[in-house]
């Protein structure tokens, strides 16, 4: 297997195929469908899932809402609590928060469709040019953002809208983070990511500069210095390795930059997809890269996980969604080689089991899965050299950023939200929830001083 030729080419499938099988995943709701969604609400008091909702969205209210025919009164209600309600309605677990917590789910066969709903009545306001939020007069005060995701675009509109002037900076040629970068294209059509970006800025008091990074073309002490705050949603640079000999031989590949690279590409019948696909991870990202291998015309495409079902990080609707797409999901075996010489042909996997103390041991006996491309995605870790003289930031053992219940770090007027910091479900909608937290802690210490 190791003088085996990898087959790796674009165009195994025609334009037209891979666009029907980039189509969105959830079409919206027409009017008529979502008037029938709401009406199964049964807008509970002390509603569970506005308990379960990261970012604390009044669902029955903004149900009603809808039922009502309000449906700038039902955006208005998200919004305010979370300003990227449009993809979050898109890419949230939704299966193991809010639609879960529903009183419905137990009862009936399903739970009301949160999700969808939330689309629906927000949708119509990107690009509208309906005004749902006003700027607060100017105070003077000056922020710095580093970094153009949820956590940073959130934080940047809270800000914004109580008069502060904000500067996001960003190291990616585009604001949006995961949004833009990092999440499956089926799930974020029609430029939607950017969209919702346009949205958020046009409240104004907004300056972005991309590509532009922090321990590059600028430091962490200067921005203390330039700017009254600082939030840092610098997100997760840094990818995790497989330890393994040659792992930086062709075809072993980080799949956070494939989707990257897959979601900025004009046309996706050009790019190149191996035959056989494996994928070492267990968490959303190896579910999309293995997904959309598929969709792009892999022929065979393979997620191994060391631990089991269960352990996985992405959740069971996600499970299912790849193996309803050909990805065939394996658990309880960890890689042990590449195989190949100029090029990888193969992984050799040994058995696993779960040992003492929840740590993971080898079960004795190896197999081996051909391989054109082997994606990585074991997760990422925060590049502390970015950070550059952030001298005094603390961290925390997961080797993230350590806040306080207000985000705030250990050095006084730097704050600090995303997948950046510790304790977070590395989701949009936790990462719209710091940057929210963070601004409000922000406003009060630019305001009474602390």
């Amino acid at each position: 297997m190791a003088g085996t030729q990898p087959d790796i080419a674009p165009g195994r499938l025609s334009a037209a195929e891979i666009e029907r099988n980039f189509a969105d995943l959830h079409p919206p709701l027409s009017k008529s469908a979502a008037l029938i969604a709401a009406d199964r609400c049964y807008f509970c008091f002390a509603a569970p899932c506005t308990t379960a909702c990261p970012t604390g969205i009044d669902i029955p209210r903004f149900i009603q809402s809808i039922r009502s025919g309000d449906l700038e009164g039902a955006a208005r209600t998200i919004l305010s609590e979370n300003i990227m309600g449009g993809m979050c309605a898109r890419v949230c677990p939704t299966e193991v928060l809010c639609e879960q917590a529903c009183v419905r789910d137990g009862h009936e066969d399903r739970p009301v469709d949160i999700g969808l709903l939330q689309r629906y009545a927000t949708d119509p306001f990107l690009g509208s040019g309906t005004r749902l939020f006003e700027r607060a007069a100017p105070t003077g005060k000056r922020v710095a953002v580093v970094g153009g995701g949820p956590a940073g675009l959130s934080c940047g509109h809270r800000l914004a809208c109580l008069g502060h002037q904000v500067t996001i900076l960003s190291r990616d040629g585009k604001l949006g983070g995961l949004n833009e970068y990092g999440i499956a294209a089926y799930k974020t059509v029609d430029d939607f990511a950017q969209r919702e970006v346009n949205y958020i800025l046009a409240i104004g008091g907004i300056e972005v500069r991309t590509s532009t990074n922090l321990g590059k073309e600028l430091s962490l002490a200067r921005l203390c210095r330039d700017y009254d705050a600082v939030f840092l949603a610098v997100g997760l640079a840094g990818v995790n390795k497989l330890d393994l000999e040659s792992e930086d031989r062709p075809g072993v590949i980080d799949a956070v930059k494939y989707i990257a690279e897959l979601r900025q590409a004009p046309d996706k019948s050009r790019l190149p997809v191996g035959r056989h696909i494996v994928v070492i991870g267990g968490g959303m990202t190896a579910i999309d890269v293995a997904v959309q291998s598929r969709k792009l015309g892999a022929e065979e495409v393979t997620i191994v996980y060391r631990r089991g079902k269960e352990q996985m990080g992405a959740s069971g609707f996600e499970q299912d969604l790849a193996q309803s797409a050909g990805v065939r999901i394996r658990h309880w075996a960890r890689p042990t080689r590449l195989l190949g010489d100029a090029h990888v042909t193969a992984v050799e996997f040994e058995y696993t089991r779960a040992g003492a103390n929840g740590g993971l041991e080898g079960a004795g006996g190896i197999f081996t899965l051909p391989a054109d491309v082997v994606f990585k995605a074991i997760g990422q870790e925060l590049g502390w050299d970015e950070l550059g003289s952030a001298a005094g930031i603390l961290r925390t053992t997961r080797g993230r950023i350590a806040v306080d219940a207000n985000r705030r770090t250990s050095l006084d007027n730097v704050w600090a939200g995303g997948d950046c910091v510790a304790g977070g479900r590395d989701l949009t909608v936790t990462a719209v929830q710091d940057g929210k937290l963070a601004a409000e802690a922000i406003n009060r210490y630019l305001t009474a001083g602390g």
